[in-house]
């Protein structure tokens, strides 16, 4: 019957002020702590201090990546791009969750074989730079923190700068223990936290972003639930061929198609905005496109 379409995708995400300097920030202490952690576990022979190195590097990279996809997220829709460019940061995630998951790998690896052939580690410097980085690790956080609670790429990068404090933490320890004890095999364990919490916190993310690039339905709302829920609009006899999808990672997209009796053909467009705040109120779907029929459509 008729073709209806919301032209509102719905608000955009809320934008932290500075937000593009905070992350040039956090970008250049991981970068340092990086260069200060590699010299250090050249120096030291600590594996796990190399490894904490080669993570906050990811970390930096994120970062970097989320920075500039953030920038193209921003660009207005076009004629090439008719949903906006938002999807970006989605592309950038999937990059850096897929970097995250061979390094966490590599490091399991490399691990192990130092456990096979310990190496001799000076303990003092690993503790040491081990501190400086927990508190670069601190910095950053607090730089990411108000930004990671409004999108899935920063506060991916925000989940990796809290679990690499806590890794500085486990150095710390371990580098302790090496003082005190001799154990060498602790830094190939801590090694393996480490390249855990990679791994964890990528498995974690990495469904998330696949679902939107898929198209899938988001993760919290039942196509059933909604269906009949549009269906107990007054006047509506049914609700089918019904797709929900994210069109990004704020904004939710659906269409349908909504059966009517012809004798309210008049009241179409109450019917339709009824659907919409409806869509809106309950299920955040802020895009929706709505295609009416009447009950002895042949389809």
């Amino acid at each position: 019957m008729g073709l209806h379409h919301s032209h509102s995708h719905g608000p955009a995400p809320p934008d932290t002020p500075g937000g593009d300097g905070r992350l040039v920030a956090a970008v250049a202490v991981n970068v340092f702590l990086t260069v200060a952690q590699v010299v250090g576990g050249v120096f030291s022979g600590s594996l796990a201090l190399i490894a904490d190195a080669i993570h906050n590097l990811s970390d930096a990279a994120a970062l970097a990546i989320a920075l500039i996809a953030r920038k193209i997220a921003r660009r207005p829709a076009d004629s090439n791009h008719t949903y906006g460019h938002g999807r970006a940061e989605m592309v950038g995630a999937l990059f850096n969750l897929t970097w995250l998951i061979f390094i966490g790998l590599f490091l399991i690896v490399e691990a192990v074989e130092r456990l096979l052939d310990p190496q001799p580690i000076e303990g003092w410097t690993v503790v040491i730079i081990a501190g400086i980085a927990f508190i670069v690790d601190a910095v950053t956080a607090a730089l990411t923190y108000a930004m990671a609670r409004h999108s899935m790429n920063i506060r991916a990068a925000f989940i990796h700068n809290v679990s690499d404090a806590l890794a500085s933490i486990g150095v710390i320890v371990g580098g302790t223990l090496i003082i005190l004890e001799g154990w060498l095999f602790v830094d190939a364990v801590v090694t393996m936290v480490i390249a855990g919490y990679v791994l964890f916190h990528a498995a974690l993310e990495m469904p998330k972003v696949i679902n939107i690039l898929m198209q899938a339905v988001p993760g919290e709302l039942d196509v059933e639930e909604v269906t009949d829920r549009l269906q107990g609009i007054d006047r509506v006899r049914d609700v089918h061929h019904v797709h929900i999808w994210n069109i990004d990672e704020h904004r939710r997209s659906l269409e349908a198609h909504v059966v009517i009796a012809r004798d309210d053909i008049a009241e179409m467009e109450a019917i339709k905005a009824a659907l919409k705040r409806c869509l809106a109120d309950e299920f955040h779907i802020g895009h929706s496109t709505l295609e009416f029929e009447f009950p002895d459509r042949n389809e």
